[in-house]
């Protein structure tokens, strides 16, 4: 089999090696993958940065999509034929993130990714994914698709009726805005291209901000809330704009943090934190069970991710800088050869 790995030296390293199918052990399945989806944390491991430089040649990239196509002997939960995905925090499986969950993340710089045809998974590590996408869609899921369901799902436990600040058309973002559809919620999103506003309306979202045309973001959230701000922001920025979320949120709202865009430190207007009374959540991706959540409510929904575009993984060089460049509007995939 092909397997694509790295040891953080950089795009043009990542080359793909021909490697032995591995046999599954006791309780464990191999998945024979059909699609991988990048994450900007994909470009951190392959790209040797900071802490997620691996220490040793590793398989990267976190989500994808497969069949299982054999399993271990004390193997229960799995049959031949079954989809799958792997969880991205696979030691969370529900309840609150503690230290001794939030290990062993997919993708490297330590865990095995799923760029390779064949990925071994323990049995308890994989979730059923969504029946209702075919595989491109279906990869997904796992980092993105389970980090805005963390958000917008779970934490702020959006209602219908209610106002949702969506800053940004990232991955997140976009799984955001149509999950808060789905849940019967206004989303409104933000973005400095009127192209990608464009076509966010025809996705359903009635309300977008081209934030760089708006002299005051927040005023503007203000008023086409009457005056009210809004139920929850998904902060996908983070930084100084988190100042701008505080002033758009109404008294009691929730703030879900996400991105780092904006750097690791800011410089934040504390008195408006306590005089809006604002709950501020961090969300790291999510657990296996609201994977299984996401998996369930996209099929009851009828959601279809949004994809930028298709690479085959002979090319996932050039799919990996066209994640570099950034303008991409949804999710880049990579499709695995099948036998």
């Amino acid at each position: 089999m092909k397997a694509w790995t790295t040891r953080g030296d950089g795009i043009d390293r990542l080359l793909a090696a021909e490697v032995p199918v591995p046999a599954p052990g006791p309780t464990e399945v191999l998945v024979r993958i059909s699609a991988v989806s990048l994450n900007y944390r994909d470009l951190l491991v392959v790209g040797g940065v900071d802490h997620w430089s691996p220490t040793r040649d590793v398989v990267p990239v976190s989500d994808g999509v497969g069949d299982v196509v054999a399993i271990g002997a004390q193997v229960t939960r799995w049959r031949p034929g079954d989809r799958v995905s792997a969880g991205y925090l696979p030691r969370w499986r529900s309840g609150r993130l503690t230290d001794d969950t939030y290990v062993s993340p997919v993708g490297g710089p330590v865990n095995r990714g799923m760029l390779a045809e064949y990925v071994l998974v323990e049995q308890d590590e994989a979730v059923r994914t969504a029946e209702s996408l075919d595989d491109v869609h279906a990869a997904t899921l796992p980092v993105a698709g389970v980090t805005a369901w963390h958000a917008v799902g779970r934490r702020s436990r959006v209602r219908p009726g209610e106002t949702v600040l969506i800053h940004g058309t990232g991955g997140v973002a976009l799984f955001a805005a149509q999950l808060t559809l789905a849940l019967g919620a206004t989303p409104i999103v933000t973005s400095s291209s009127d192209e990608k506003l464009g076509r966010l309306r025809a996705l359903g979202v009635s309300r977008t901000i081209n934030y760089r045309a708006t002299a005051d973001l927040a005023a503007e959230v203000l008023r086409t809330t009457g005056g009210e701000g809004v139920d929850h922001v998904v902060e996908t920025v983070g930084g100084d704009n988190l100042n701008r979320s505080l002033e758009a949120v109404k008294v009691g709202g929730t703030i879900s943090f996400i991105g780092l865009i904006a750097g690791r430190a800011a410089n934040i207007d504390v008195y408006r934190f306590v005089t809006r009374n604002v709950t501020v959540h961090g969300i790291e991706t999510g657990s296996l069970e609201m994977l299984e959540e996401l998996a369930a409510f996209v099929d009851e929904h009828g959601i279809t991710p949004v994809v930028d575009s298709v690479h085959p993984a002979e090319r996932i060089q050039e799919a990996l800088r066209h994640l570099e460049r950034g303008g991409h509007f949804g999710k880049i995939v990579v499709t695995m050869p099948r036998a």
